[in-house]
């Protein structure tokens, strides 16, 4: 770790004015997890106390305290995945690494970890690797995966459908953008935004191919579930005027980089959205 790396990222985020998830994510970024050297550094810079800091590191399961691989396998043991066969899916991840969930490869090659939720319900198993989604996979699949990870994934599936392009996103209060290049979802930085829903806190990460509904959330979100969506950065709420003429749900607005409005429905499982271009 390199203290003038650390300490470029606290200079930019001070001048922001950005929160300290803001500052973790980019320390997160640049190393693949959080170094503690720079945890200390933060809280030097920050004047919070390391307790404060280890919380905030520990209680969102996109940070690790621990160095991640090149390539991160997630599989899904959701409800919906679990009856379908998730736990004998990750075994199979585990066998085939010689690593438990959670751990790395010794060649630093593969983290493998098992979520609650990746919001794919009605595709498990789901196992998603450097942000591509695998569908109903078997245990007679997991070695391909592992294989494919190192050739690279075929892209052309989705790019060669006019229907689905993507879209640059920003807060409609801020203005900042809410594109995380650190986390790729069909092939392109997805959408990061928080959300809360009944008594819960999460964050999520949307696919910016409009079209695609796919998306990473940190809790199991209920179908029919009414989320509210906040701004990662100003943390203002997320309210369009109108509501979704489907399922009557809020809408979401974000600006479309460019010029105009892109809504989506706030309601789990509603696929209804709105794309006004100027």
């Amino acid at each position: 770790m390199k203290q003038e790396i650390i300490q470029k990222i606290l200079d930019k985020h001070s001048e922001s004015g950005d929160s300290l998830i803001s500052i973790l994510e980019d320390i997160q970024a640049k190393y693949n997890y959080l170094p503690e050297e720079a945890l200390k550094m933060v809280s030097e810079d920050r004047k919070l106390s390391l307790v404060d800091i280890f919380s905030v590191a520990t209680f969102y399961k996109a940070f690790s305290l621990k160095p991640r691989g090149k390539h991160l396998i997630s599989v899904c043991l959701g409800t919906a995945c679990h009856v379908r066969g998730g736990p004998v899916v990750a075994k199979e991840f585990q066998s085939q690494l010689c690593i438990k969930p959670g751990e790395t490869t010794a060649d630093q090659e593969y983290t493998l970890e098992t979520v609650n939720c990746l919001g794919a319900c009605a595709l498990g198993p789901v196992v998603v690797v450097d942000g591509h989604y695998f569908s109903k996979v078997r245990k007679s699949k997991v070695r391909h995966i592992i294989k494919e990870t190192l050739t690279g994934f075929d892209a052309e599936e989705i790019k060669q459908d006019y229907h689905i392009f993507p879209v640059e996103v920003s807060c409609p209060r801020c203005n900042h953008s809410f594109m995380d290049t650190t986390s790729i979802i069909d092939f392109y930085p997805s959408i990061k935004v928080t959300a809360s829903f009944e008594n819960k806190h999460s964050w999520l990460r949307l696919s910016s191919m409009y079209g695609s509904y796919n998306v990473f959330s940190e809790h199991e979100i209920p179908e029919d579930t009414i989320l509210h969506f906040f701004c990662p950065h100003c943390h203002a709420e997320l309210v369009g005027a109108g509501l979704c003429p489907v399922c009557n749900a809020p809408m979401v607005p974000m600006i479309i980089r460019g010029g105009g409005m892109l809504q989506i429905c706030s309601r789990r499982g509603c696929k209804h959205h709105l794309l006004d271009l100027v």
